[in-house]
C-alpha cells in the first residue's frame, strides 16, 4: 500500500492542480477568440478561472479559522460556477466546439465537487479553534 503524501501547501492539493490546469486550458483556447471579445468574454472567463486557484490559495491560509476557511471555499466554488457560465456563453457563441465545452464543464463540475467535499471535511484541513 502506497503511503499518502501529507498536504502542507495549497499546491499539494489535487483540486488546485485541476483548477490550475483548467485555467491554463481556458487561457490557451481564448487566444483564438475574436478580438471584439477581448475585453468582455475573454477577460471575464480568464479572471474567473484564475480566481478559483487564487481563492483556494487564500482559503488555505485561513485554515486557522474554520468558518473563514469554509467561506473562502464557498467563494472558490462561486468562481468555478461563474467559469461554467462563461463557458456556456463561449459555446453558445460558437467559440468552443461542443466536445471542448463538455470537457471543461465536466472539469469544473469535478472541481466544485472536490471543493464541496473539502467544505464538508473542514475539520481535516483546519488546525484552529
Amino acid at each position: 500500500m502506497e503511503k499518502r503524501k501529507s498536504i502542507t501547501h495549497f499546491r499539494d492539493l489535487d483540486v488546485y492542480h485541476k483548477s490550475f490546469s483548467s485555467a491554463m486550458k481556458i487561457f490557451e483556447i481564448t487566444k483564438k477568440f475574436p478580438s471584439e471579445e477581448r475585453f468582455s468574454l475573454v477577460d471575464q472567463i480568464r479572471r474567473s478561472s484564475r480566481s478559483v486557484c487564487a481563492n483556494l490559495a487564500e482559503a488555505w491560509r485561513k485554515r486557522r479559522y474554520p468558518a473563514v476557511f469554509k467561506n473562502k471555499l464557498t467563494d472558490t466554488m462561486q468562481e468555478a460556477s461563474e467559469t461554467q457560465c462563461w463557458l456556456e456563453f463561449c459555446s453558445a457563441c460558437a467559440y468552443l466546439e461542443s466536445s471542448i465545452y463538455q470537457e471543461l464543464d465536466a472539469e469544473y463540475e469535478n472541481i466544485i465537487g472536490m471543493l464541496s467535499a473539502m467544505e464538508k471535511m473542514t475539520h481535516k484541513f483546519c488546525y484552529g479553534k
